[in-house]
Formats: structure tokens, sequence, C-alpha cells
């Protein structure tokens, strides 16, 4: 199972965990098979990602966006990692954040 970006979901993709929205209210459970309308209330409540049965969770390719080249992945890393010098990015979590916040900083324009 793996995290994919919102506008990487597909009709038909099961659901590896329960989607919550951001205040926690849970939106829809684990093991449901995911339709168009699952994906419009997804958006409405703002959820950006989804663990999915089946999803390459080693690899942050898979989730990220088509329109996020290389380059540009690479030039936001470059500008973050003064904000993360004293980070662990060995930790899970801090590595996590780094590529959430990396991904957030293509899509919005930032590089």
């Amino acid at each position: 199972m793996g995290k994919i970006l919102i506008d990487n979901l597909e009709v038909g993709m099961m659901l590896a965990r329960d989607v919550h929205d951001r205040a926690g209210r849970l939106l829809l459970g684990e093991g449901t098979e995911l339709t168009s309308k699952h994906l419009i209330i997804f958006r409405t409540w703002g959820v950006e990602e989804a663990d999915i049965v089946g999803g390459d969770d080693g690899s942050n390719a898979s989730v990220l966006p088509a329109e996020v080249t290389p380059e540009l992945l690479a030039a936001a890393e470059a500008a973050l990692s003064p904000l993360y010098r004293t980070a662990n990015l060995e930790h899970p979590a801090m590595a996590e954040l780094f590529r959430l916040a990396t991904i957030r900083k293509v899509q919005h324009g930032g590089c």
C-alpha cells in the first residue's frame, strides 16, 4: 500500500486505510472501492492523499503529479534544504514532512 495524491487517485482504486477530513471526521472506510463521487468528496473536504491498496510507498515518483518534473523537484529540494539543515531527514516523519513541503512548493509555483 502507499499514499497517492488526490490528483493521481482513480475510480476503482481500493482504500488501504480510512480517509478522514482535516478535522479528523471519517469520510470513507478502509476497503472501499473509489468512485467519482468519492473523489469529489475528498476534494470538497480538503483530503490531499489517500492510502491505496497496491500503491508503491517506496517511490516518491509514484505519487507526484504529472506536471512535476525531476528538474522542478530538484530545484524545490535545493530551495528548501536550508530550512531543514538542522532536521534529521533520516527520521521517517521529518523525511515525509520534507517530501510534502517539496511537492507543495513545486505545485504552488515556488521554484
